[in-house]
């Protein structure tokens, strides 16, 4: 009995107000955990604020110490350039100085012989000096001189004043000279007109009234087959005896003529238009042949008397036609030797 009484007991202990002790106990110590954990909290939030603030300030002073250092690096590469381009200018300074000291080695000893130019040169600046002196009494004495210059000057300007009166007079006798020259030229070409006429008339009756000779202007013509064969320069019988007319004519034209009168009688060759080249013959062109036939006439006529000094020889080929037809009878008229009394 007692036995279960006290299981009873026992088993009515109250334990929940422990158990409420001990959890408002816990309670407390987690509420005091918290607050000691916000408390915390806190002062790491404050301390997290300024290590931001800080490292804001941190950056910008790397910034800043960024953008320094690069100027310092610009900085350092001019001042390392001017240090090259100082040391350059150092190096020419130094040989410059090398130089100028030679040079005043030099001067050192050019000093002495300086000194003797200089000796020399003061004496030669006395002697210009007694040049000078002398230049001055020479100026002078051409001064003297010009005026008596001046004075023959104007004589003689006097003298050109009357020369040119003269001369003046002379230019007009001179041009009625040329005009009186001209009157006797005229005269002279007049009278050389009127022998031949005269000439041009006797050959005519010389001659004869002949088809192949005749008178073309102030020309007498003769037909090439009247004195020459076909492509030579050889003068035929008829021909020779044509000439000796012709220059017993002009060996009485010179007696009459007078000498002052300068005449010659142009002796002129023409072909036709056919070419001679080719035709075996020892002429290779008109040209050739018509000199060669002008010269014969000419040598003929000196032959018979004629003077060489009133003879001229010519040719002119094919060049100057009388027809310029291409037949037989057009290369007849042109075949020919023409005589010109002319001036000479």
């Amino acid at each position: 009995m007692p036995l279960s009484s006290a299981r009873r007991r026992v088993r009515h202990v109250d334990y929940w107000p422990g158990f409420v002790d001990a959890l408002s106990t816990l309670l407390l110590v987690f509420v005091f955990l918290l607050s000691i954990f916000m408390l915390a909290q806190f002062f790491l939030s404050r301390q997290i604020s300024g290590k931001d603030t800080v490292l804001t300030r941190l950056n910008a002073q790397i910034a800043e110490l960024t953008e320094l250092l690069a100027l310092e690096r610009g900085g350092k590469q001019d001042a390392e350039n001017q240090l090259a381009a100082l040391q350059a200018s150092l190096g020419a300074l130094t040989a410059e100085r090398d130089s100028l000291k030679g040079l005043l080695v030099d001067a050192r000893g050019l000093s002495g012989d300086a000194s003797g130019r200089l000796s020399a040169a003061e004496g030669a600046l006395d002697a210009e000096r007694r040049v000078s002196r002398d230049a001055l009494a020479q100026v002078e004495l051409l001064n003297q001189q010009i005026a008596a210059l001046r004075q023959q000057i104007g004589a003689l300007e006097d003298a050109l004043g009357v020369s040119e009166d003269r001369d003046r007079q002379s230019q007009a006798q001179i041009a009625d000279l040329g005009r009186r020259l001209n009157v006797a030229l005229a005269q002279r070409v007049q009278e050389l007109s009127r022998y031949r006429s005269d000439f041009f008339g006797r050959l005519r009756e010389i001659l004869g009234d002949r088809a192949d000779i005749r008178v073309v202007g102030d020309r007498f013509v003769f037909q090439s087959e009247v004195l020459f064969g076909s492509g030579s320069d050889e003068i035929n019988d008829i021909g020779r005896a044509e000439l000796d007319k012709l220059a017993q004519a002009l060996v009485e034209l010179e007696k009459e003529i007078p000498p002052e009168i300068q005449w010659v009688l142009r002796v002129d060759g023409h072909t036709d238009a056919r070419p001679i080249s080719g035709t075996g013959g020892r002429f290779r062109s008109n040209w050739e042949l018509s000199a060669a036939r002008a010269i014969a006439v000419v040598r003929y006529l000196i032959e018979r008397g004629v003077s060489p000094q009133h003879l001229v020889a010519a040719g002119f080929g094919e060049f100057q036609p009388l027809d310029p037809g291409t037949g037989d009878e057009a290369n007849a008229r042109n075949r020919r030797i023409e005589l010109k009394l002319t001036e000479r």
